[in-house]
């Protein structure tokens, strides 16, 4: 008899996550998988980030932290958001969490009474429904199209709002589109919601520096929306620190308060060790992680020309992040190798099983027509994979 919640029995396994382990499961069979699925950086964390981790052992770092993080910590990212964002920040509005996803949840948490919707532009972050949807919120999905580059518009904003709307979530560069919304796009959303200001905005900014157009806007930039927008960053792509599990958050200080409260009951402050390091790398010139960034550009352009070559791929050109979220509604309805295509979780199963490529189907960011290819991996890999992927479909 199952005993669990409701609350978990209803809730979604991490698609990214889940793709990633069947991928291992497999590999620990013998079979040589190329992992295309995880949004995780295959570079090493900077020697220099590193040093100052060990560092902060030989300190003897080791006791419980502010709920919230080191003040030395909460400082250099007041100055991050100032040099790289033109925000201004003080100490009360600056939350640190174990990663942006911990800060997502603590904003779902404090935000959010049972019914409240949230706006989520398609295609959103694997996780966002999810969230929302433990706090009891309505996800409202709008549906954004690869011709217009996968970004919601102002028209498209306004038609979603309803009286029960209190948030729009939304990540720019965009996991898993590789979108960068302009400012001019932004300012455009912020004219809607200057007519509703009851609505409040999360702005994830964890691929801010991995931007291949250069120039990124943050939506609190604007002085109208400053005291409704929450911006949510980390440090676990641009400075390939996955496991280190920073994040953090620059919001009003009334929502920063609750969230510190919601986290001291759940977590309590990050860890210890993590948080020194990463004051090192946000005190860093961002100039210091952009040979990652080149590479990531230089793959960007291999993978788009790779996917060229494949008949019923349909791809637009990413700004930012490190994936391709191509359209591959041309081959549902088809039956390959006897296995039938009826949609994108069929499609991405079959380039597992057949090209021994891991992929995540774009139904799990709220795409039916889509997959996500991550490459967050070496260029041999890259056209490997898509040699494989072209042979199966062949």
């Amino acid at each position: 008899m199952n005993q669990l919640s409701d609350r978990i029995n209803n809730l979604a396994t991490s698609a990214t996550l889940a793709m990633a382990a069947k991928a291992r499961e497999l590999r620990a069979e013998g079979k040589d998988i190329i992992g295309l699925s995880l949004g995780e950086p295959d570079f090493n964390t900077p020697d220099f980030i590193k040093d100052a981790a060990i560092e902060a052992i030989n300190q003897n770092y080791n006791s419980y932290t502010p709920v919230d993080g080191y003040v030395e910590l909460k400082n250099a990212i007041i100055h991050k958001f100032k040099r790289d964002n033109n925000l201004n920040y003080a100490l009360p509005q600056i939350v640190v969490s174990t990663g942006a996803k911990q800060a997502l949840a603590n904003i779902a948490s404090v935000m959010l009474n049972a019914g409240d919707e949230v706006i989520l532009p398609c295609p959103y972050w694997v996780s966002y429904s999810d969230i929302v949807k433990l706090s009891d919120g309505v996800p409202v999905e709008v549906q954004t199209s690869i011709d217009n580059d996968f970004k919601m518009t102002a028209e498209q904003l306004e038609a979603a709002i309803t009286p029960k709307t209190k948030m729009i979530w939304y990540s720019s560069p965009c996991n898993p589109s590789g979108s960068v919304y302009s400012k001019a796009e932004l300012r455009a959303l912020a004219d809607v919601l200057k007519k509703h200001p009851n609505i409040y905005v999360v702005s994830d900014e964890i691929y801010e520096h991995i931007n291949f157009k250069g120039g990124h806007f943050s939506m609190a930039e604007f002085e109208d929306m400053y005291d409704r927008t929450i911006t949510v960053n980390g440090v676990s792509k641009a400075f390939a620190m996955t496991g280190w599990r920073i994040g953090y958050i620059g919001a009003p200080d009334w929502i920063a308060r609750a969230c510190n409260k919601m986290q001291g009951q759940i977590t309590s402050g990050a860890n210890c060790i993590a948080q020194r390091a990463v004051i090192t790398a946000l005190e860093a010139d961002p100039s210091s992680i952009k040979y990652m960034v080149d590479e990531f550009k230089e793959r960007r352009q291999l993978i788009l020309n790779l996917l060229g070559d494949i008949d019923g791929f349909k791809t637009n050109e990413p700004e930012g992040a490190f994936y391709v979220f191509p359209n591959i509604s041309s081959y549902f309805g088809k039956t390959i190798k006897g296995k039938t295509i009826n949609n994108a979780s069929d499609f991405s199963l079959f380039l597992l099983e057949e090209a021994l490529v891991a992929t995540v189907t774009g139904e799990a960011f709220g795409n039916k027509d889509c997959i996500r290819i991550s490459y967050a991996a070496s260029q041999n890999e890259i056209k490997e994979a898509i040699k494989r992927i072209k042979t199966a479909l062949s």
